[in-house]
């Protein structure tokens, strides 16, 4: 901006000390255009590349894989007919069948293969344009604002990529309730993922999730256990590598608790949670929290009060139904591990007992609530904070309640609404190294994004 031709104004002038200028901008206009044109550009990119685009090859090929392996087995199967009866005829047909599906899907591998090809193609030289595009508009920003924030951009990056080196290689940091930085709780959002497991519609009860404190190595793997015996009991658990996985059910890997189902510390009802490579459930028949351990394959117990709920003394409920088996449910967090159930002292309202991880586990602080126990449907833990829910109707859940251990302060106000994709959500639980809720819901598996405001 340049002043040019000064002029001193006349002596009639009420105001004879300023200096009148005819201000004249130097710099070329700013090209507002091809500012639109990078944002139209990058709309369109961010549509075209999606992350179930980014997977799809993958589940293609795990499925292609899951099916050659079945067709392995058919093949070995019809070896052992080979006598020319009309039985090994149906079985050829069969594999001629399952040739064709297979015939399918390299079809739509390759044909989604070029796609992407192509796709990468066209984006990459769509990126290169915008590149050059950004280059040419930064000169006109003088004060090198853009080119600072492009180097912010960076080291923010590098931060987030030293986090995650960290996180995947560090046991999750036992912080003390109410001090994990993230601020209340205002929304969830979602479903992020949602499917059935490789058992379909059969056990409309179970769990799933990630180990709050893995092992190293383990970072991502998903457990999943089903409660096989009359939607009340399970012995053992299964674990995957990946989500997709878990998705497509393949290459699981199983550790049982015990041959018989139900027995002594087997698995009794749907609530449970991985943390530290041990699993922590209700024993079989009993007021006790069980720690099985999968590495050793060992449970070590410890009992709960006396007087707490147990065999459907105090379950999670609405008014339409009533979640069998569930006077115990377990929660983690950035801090560990917790127990939530009722006692007859306490009117069947709900306690929160820290479970020291230890083995054999042990009770540690232990907390009252005015909440009672039958007027809840699920509850987890976040930062100290107990979250409960409520069933509205078919589609709506509600998380209405929370209960903070560290100011003792209870909320009844909530009213955050978790969209539902079935009726009823069996298990939930939050997963404090995503910040992710974990849900079985009539046999599907759910994850839901939490969000969080920061409390001044």
């Amino acid at each position: 901006m340049l002043c040019n031709n000064p002029v001193i104004p006349s002596p009639q002038s009420t105001r004879g000390k300023d200096c009148v200028c005819e201000l004249q901008n130097s710099d070329p206009a700013f090209p507002e255009n091809k500012l639109k044109n990078v944002e139209f550009t990058t709309s369109k990119c961010i549509g075209n590349i999606t992350s179930e685009k980014m997977t799809e090859i993958d589940r293609l090929v795990l499925g292609l894989q899951h099916r050659i392996w079945q067709l392995l087995d058919n093949v070995s199967m019809l070896e052992k007919e080979d006598n020319g009866n009309l039985y090994a005829a149906v079985s050829l047909r069969i594999i001629e069948l399952e040739l064709a599906e297979i015939q399918d899907l390299l079809d739509k591998l390759n044909r989604t293969t070029n796609n992407y090809q192509l796709l990468s193609g066209q984006t990459a030289a769509e990126l290169q344009d915008m590149e050059e595009t950004m280059v040419e508009l930064e000169k006109f920003d003088h004060t090198q604002v853009m080119v600072k924030e492009r180097e912010n951009q960076r080291v923010k990056r590098d931060l987030d990529r030293c986090k995650d080196v960290i996180n995947s290689t560090t046991p999750a940091s036992t912080l003390s309730p109410g001090h994990c930085g993230l601020g209340r709780m205002v929304n969830v959002s979602g479903p992020r993922t949602y499917s059935l497991t490789v058992y379909g519609t059969s056990y409309t009860f179970g769990a799933w999730g990630r180990d709050a404190k893995p092992a190293p190595g383990d970072e991502n793997k998903y457990w999943l256990v089903v409660l096989s015996s009359s939607n009340v009991h399970g012995n053992f658990i299964r674990q995957y590598s990946s989500m997709s996985t878990i998705t497509l059910g393949i290459g699981p890997t199983d550790t049982y608790i015990s041959s018989s189902n139900p027995t002594t510390n087997t698995i009794q009802g749907p609530n449970m949670v991985m943390y530290g490579n041990a699993l922590y459930y209700n024993c079989y028949n009993t007021h006790s929290v069980c720690q099985f351990n999968l590495t050793t394959r060992s449970v070590s117990t410890v009992a709960l009060p006396n007087d707490a709920g147990f065999n459907n003394k105090f379950p999670f409920a609405h008014l339409g139904a009533t979640y069998t088996y569930t006077d115990m449910d377990f929660a983690t967090d950035e801090s560990g591990v917790y127990v939530i159930y009722a006692t007859t002292s306490n009117f069947g309202n709900v306690m929160i007992s820290k479970v020291e991880t230890s083995n054999p586990p042990v009770l540690n602080q232990t907390w009252s609530t005015s909440l009672h126990k039958r007027t809840v449907t699920n509850t987890f833990m976040v930062c100290g904070v107990l979250y409960a829910t409520r069933y509205l109707d078919k589609e709506i859940e509600e998380i209405f309640y929370s209960y903070d251990t560290k100011t003792n302060e209870e909320r009844y106000d909530l009213k955050i609404h978790i969209k539902k994709m079935q009726t009823n959500i069996k298990y939930m639980n939050y997963n404090p190294r995503d910040q992710l809720l974990y849900v079985y819901s009539d046999a599907y598996i759910v994850t839901y994004e939490t969000m969080f405001q920061e409390v001044h």
